[in-house]
Parts: C-alpha cells; sequence; structure tokens
C-alpha cells in the first residue's frame, strides 16, 4: 500500500479494497457518523458500492486520490481516513478538507496533525491555491480541528438535507485557507 504522507505519529496511505472491514467498523459507530447521517449504520454494501470507488477515485487534474487511510505509525492501527480532494476533478487549486476518525483516535491531536500536513503537501507539493472545509454548526468538535489546522471561518449557510438529523436545523459552517495566508503565517 503507497505512502502518501507520513507525520510525526500518523501514515496516511491510499486505500485498497480490502479496507472494506476497516470502514464497515468506523461508518457504524453511531458516534462518528452522529453528524454525517445521524448515527444509522451502513451496510457492507454501500460500503462497497459507494463508499469504496468514492475512496478510490483517483483525481486527473491532482495526479493522486483524495482520501487517504489513516493509521497509527507504531501500531499500524487503522485510525480512519483523511480527505483532500479537490473540488473539480481536473483542477488542484481548490480541495476540500476532512477527515473521519475513530471515537478512540478523538482528543490526541490526530486530525489536526493530519490536516495540517495535507494542508502542507498542498501548497508546497500540489498546486492547490485553498483549501475548504464544511461541517454542522453544531459540531464543535471538527469546527476546533479546522481552527487549529489553521482555518478561518468564512459563513454559515443552510444545506440541502435528504433527511433532517439532530442539529442540521442550525446549518452549516465553511471554513478555508489561502495558499497567501498560509504562507505569511510561516
Amino acid at each position: 500500500m503507497p505512502v502518501f504522507l507520513e507525520t510525526e505519529r500518523l501514515v496516511l496511505r491510499a486505500f485498497t479494497e480490502a479496507d472494506a472491514d476497516h470502514l464497515l467498523v468506523l461508518d457504524n459507530d453511531p458516534g462518528v457518523m452522529r453528524f454525517i447521517n445521524g448515527g444509522r449504520p451502513t451496510s457492507l454494501e454501500t460500503i462497497q458500492a459507494w463508499t469504496l470507488p468514492r475512496l478510490l477515485h483517483v483525481h486527473p487534474g491532482f495526479g493522486t486520490r483524495g482520501y487517504w487511510a489513516a493509521e497509527e505509525k507504531n501500531t499500524d492501527a487503522f485510525l480512519g481516513w483523511f480527505e483532500f480532494r479537490p473540488l473539480a476533478d481536473h483542477s488542484p487549486t481548490v480541495v476540500e478538507l476532512g477527515y473521519r476518525l475513530h471515537r478512540a483516535a478523538w482528543g490526541s491531536g490526530y486530525a489536526t496533525e493530519g490536516s495540517r500536513a495535507l494542508i502542507r503537501k498542498g501548497f508546497t507539493d500540489l498546486g492547490v491555491e485553498r483549501v475548504t472545509a464544511n461541517t454542522m454548526a453544531v459540531n464543535t468538535g471538527s469546527r476546533r480541528v479546522m481552527e487549529k489546522a489553521g482555518l478561518s471561518f468564512v459563513r454559515s449557510f443552510t444545506g440541502d438535507w435528504p433527511e433532517a438529523i439532530e442539529g442540521s436545523e442550525h446549518g452549516e459552517v465553511e471554513y478555508e485557507l489561502t495558499r497567501t495566508e498560509w504562507e505569511q503565517r510561516r
């Protein structure tokens, strides 16, 4: 499995079909999925037919994938995944940052560590000009990670939720970081 990026404590690597069981466990934790689908379970069929193809997709303008399996460097334990995906398939200019980690990994700084490393790689190696991230307004944990990774609040908005979940009535928020801002802070 090719390594995309390493940090002090993390290895971000390409997903493979063999990760279906890891994803099934992750996506069936109601706490992990609370702000995604209200905590409902995800079937193995959905993982295989929808989730894995999305995680395995190579973005032509980026020259690489947009999702990375996150493993703890010292133990090889699967912690979850990071998203660093171009919004336009053929251009690396604007990417969306995201993360989904097992609850056992929460509060350990992994989300911030991985996010900062991806941002650095995006601005220095991948031609990224702007990083954006979205979450539900009530998802204070994810919002804090975005801020610690260097992103700034841009706006609140109301998304078009296919099914309302608890907290969705408060809308969503968008954060961003531009290459210029990142360079000025270094």
